[in-house]
């Protein structure tokens, strides 16, 4: 039972490193992306938003993603290119 219950609190641990770096390697993209739109022209951002938009728009979810991932990442795009973190 205490093998089991170590070997389940070292799988624990590394999933919680592997979390943190996914963590970091989205928020890393996120302030490339944020850095990269603040410095573009009014009209290269928003030409650049349209197009991210609908190509969004043209995109169909496979049926095994749930609607409310595909909601979730529209949302996440849309806060991070119209109201990026400055």
């Amino acid at each position: 039972m205490k093998n089991l219950i170590a070997e389940l609190m070292v799988k624990l641990g590394e999933k919680e490193e592997e979390s943190k770096e996914l963590l970091a390697q989205v928020e890393a993209l996120e302030i490339v992306v944020t850095a990269l739109v603040r410095h573009m022209a009014q009209d290269e951002q928003q030409k650049l938003i349209h197009s991210v938009e609908s190509a969004m728009d043209g995109a169909s979810p496979q049926p095994s993603i749930p609607d409310g991932d595909s909601e979730l990442l529209r949302q996440y795009v849309k806060k991070l290119l119209r109201h990026p973190r400055f």
